[in-house]
């Protein structure tokens, strides 16, 4: 029989503190290999960390030398009504499955390091984040985003950062202002990871009750047949109404279901307008889903 190890996954360096982040960067920074300079790549969370996390880590690992997962839960892009007080916090958990991935690095700051006394900038982003999607029902949220990202990025000085397709609007919008702003990093989307009925993984699906899981994969069933039904040359128009009264007759409360082009989010009127991107947001008990797929 193989002898099993006891031997724990070592913690990654934590750091809440700016000062410290920013000497450790500069000692990377000057570190080298034999070859050329250590590069480094940033995953930016907001903890409460599934495989869908973890598989952005993996890809970080593959493609740089160092890996710097941030955890914050921003309170710039959670609305009064929406769910910053009881946004699932799981800290020491997420620290165990970092540890496990071998990451180098987590940047913890608090709210008070991110947004201290006086703190009276934002970032307003236009472009993908002004194409009546999420904005048109979190009109808060990109700034939000927009914002912390951004001093994300200048705090880590990442040469590349690492976003999920699953929130596709962000994943534009993000890449937009890291070019808009000239910053030296790239920005690199990862693909959706699903659970085996289709579900996107989700920090929110702990919200779901064991029913509300089983309706919530009907989302990406209809994203499928939209995408089908494009590829066979339906009309797009017509094919979006159908998969919207499906979600509708579910018992969901869609906020949208929409093509869009790929690159720019600008609305699509026929498959020669492509590459084409659907997207949907829709409610399911208390809880918003979102998710997208290539078309």
């Amino acid at each position: 029989m193989a002898k099993r190890s006891n031997r724990a996954h070592r913690l990654p360096h934590i750091i809440s503190k700016l000062p410290e982040l920013k000497r450790v960067i500069a000692e990377l920074r000057a570190e080298k290999t034999k070859k050329q300079k250590k590069t480094i790549a940033l995953v930016p969370t907001m903890g409460a960390l599934h495989e869908g996390h973890l598989s952005l880590i993996r890809l970080a690992r593959r493609r740089a030398d160092t890996v710097v997962v941030s955890i914050f839960v921003n309170p710039a892009q959670f609305a009064p009504h929406e769910d910053f007080g009881s946004y699932p916090r799981t800290f020491e958990a997420d620290l165990a499955a970092l540890g496990a991935e071998r990451v180098d690095l987590v940047w913890a700051p608090s709210v008070e390091t991110m947004y201290p006394a006086g703190f009276a900038t934002k970032i307003v982003p236009e472009g993908p984040a002004q194409a009546g999607l999420e904005d048109a029902f979190r009109a808060h949220f990109f700034t939000g985003v927009a914002t912390v990202v951004a001093k994300l990025l200048i705090q880590c000085e990442p040469d590349i950062a690492i976003f999920g397709e699953k929130d596709y609007q962000q994943l534009k919008v993000i890449t937009r202002l890291a070019c808009d702003l000239d910053l030296k990093t790239r920005i690199v989307g990862a693909p959706i990871v699903r659970e085996p009925s289709g579900l996107a993984l989700s920090s929110r699906n702990v919200y779901l009750t064991l029913h509300e899981r089983a309706a919530a994969p009907l989302l990406h069933g209809v994203l499928t047949d939209c995408a089908k039904r494009i590829a066979s040359g339906e009309p797009v128009a017509a094919v979006l109404e159908r998969g919207r009264s499906t979600i509708s007759l579910a018992g969901f409360a869609l906020d949208y279901l929409e093509a869009r082009h790929a690159d720019t989010l600008a609305p699509v009127a026929s498959a020669a307008d492509g590459p084409i991107r659907l997207l949907v947001a829709a409610r399911i008990g208390k809880t918003r889903l979102i998710d997208n797929l290539a078309a």
